[in-house]
């Protein structure tokens, strides 16, 4: 079907390999429907996390143990700015979160960050 709507050599080539390229990733997924990849695994440390795209936070408290949070602090709406410590820190005001639940671990933020449903399978973290 895709090779029938190109015209050309060098379009034939490359709809050959974005043919390719599909199967490889659906059979990563086994057929699940999923959300979007946030990260791998691999690239969240132990005892931190990674600001995703200014929109989410994904920690890993502990070893294999990973969470995923809204980067809006509940303050005032900032995008939160670092991961150290043990927190998810906001600039603007100096709230901090802690990785492993998005819980106040100092205001002026009175309320927990938003926690995402997520769903790791084969070294990829996805929302669900």
């Amino acid at each position: 079907m895709i090779f029938r709507s190109l015209a050309g050599g060098a379009a034939a080539v490359i709809a050959s390999a974005t043919a390719w390229a599909r199967p490889a990733e659906a059979s990563e997924d086994n057929g699940e429907t999923a959300g979007p990849v946030l990260a791998k695994t691999s690239s969240i440390p132990v005892g931190g996390g990674r600001i995703i795209k200014g929109t989410w936070v994904v920690t890993q408290p502990k070893k294999g143990t990973f969470r995923a949070f809204s980067a809006k602090c509940t303050h005032q709406g900032c995008p939160v700015s670092t991961i150290r410590g043990g927190t998810i820190n906001c600039a603007c005001h100096g709230s901090r979160f802690r990785i492993a639940d998005g819980s106040v671990a100092r205001g002026p933020a009175k309320r927990p960050l938003a926690r995402k449903k997520i769903r790791v399978s084969k070294g990829v973290i996805r929302l669900s």
